[in-house]
């Protein structure tokens, strides 16, 4: 079929190699975000369940607003503004403007972002510990650093994993956001791909079947973990 030969030397042989990268770029940002926002949402769980009462109404307040305000305007005043906070802290000890990483705000810019419903996950994984495990381990003298690494991190995660699974899969779509600030991620690539060649459908349909591509795969790795941490679940 002429049709099916003419999208496949466009899309594959004259865009795929820019359309691989963008595919990579887009997996690097979701994953520096998502360890980011895990470290965000730990830090924020741990403020709220046992944290000064000051540091709670704050962590309130960034998971409020962080949840309230849409993804897309976040992510545009995060960018733009935290570009220039930077520079405008560099401007009082007299330095020049410092160039904005692209690869590394959007890292943090969805970090942030997502580091407010990975906080909310997470809190309720915590909560769901049973106390006496805890409590256990702070009789025996344990430091509160040890009781996190060994008790309250392994024994929340079977809790955690099905709403960070879906984190996850939230944070690869988050990532074509990142495109209205020019940087070349999946999306991107195909905007420019698709302008060059003038075949938007062709292009923006082979990027939805990359992303589909990029789920199915994301949900089979945490079918796969979530069978294995099963095992160690007490049965009901």
């Amino acid at each position: 079929m002429p049709w099916l030969q003419q999208a496949f030397e466009t899309v594959i042989l004259e865009w795929g190699t820019p359309l691989f990268e963008g595919a990579l770029v887009t997996l690097q940002i979701s994953l520096g975000a998502f360890v980011v926002g895990l470290a965000i949402g730990v830090t924020v769980a741990m403020v709220k369940l046992s944290g000064p009462r000051v540091l709670i109404h704050l962590a309130d307040l960034y998971t409020t607003l962080c949840r309230a305000i849409p993804e897309l305007l976040l992510i545009l005043l995060l960018y733009y503004a935290g570009g220039d906070l930077i520079n405008l802290a560099l401007a009082q000890f007299g330095l020049d403007p410092a160039p904005i990483n692209g690869f590394m705000a959007a890292v943090v810019v969805l970090g942030i972002v997502q580091g407010a419903y990975a906080g909310e996950i997470i809190r309720g994984a915590i909560q769901a510990i049973p106390p006496g495990h805890i409590e256990a381990a702070r009789a025996f003298g344990c430091p509160r650093l040890l009781v996190l690494r060994r008790i309250i991190l392994p024994e929340m995660l079977p809790h955690a994993l099905g709403g960070l699974s879906n984190l996850w899969l939230v944070l690869i779509k988050d990532s074509a956001l990142i495109s209205v600030v020019g940087y070349s991620e999946l999306l991107f690539t195909a905007k420019q791909a698709a302008g060059s060649s003038r075949e938007y459908l062709l292009f923006y349909l082979s990027v939805a079947a990359v992303y589909l591509v990029i789920t199915l795969i994301s949900n089979l790795l945490f079918s796969r973990i979530d069978r294995r941490i099963a095992r160690w679940m007490p049965a009901h």
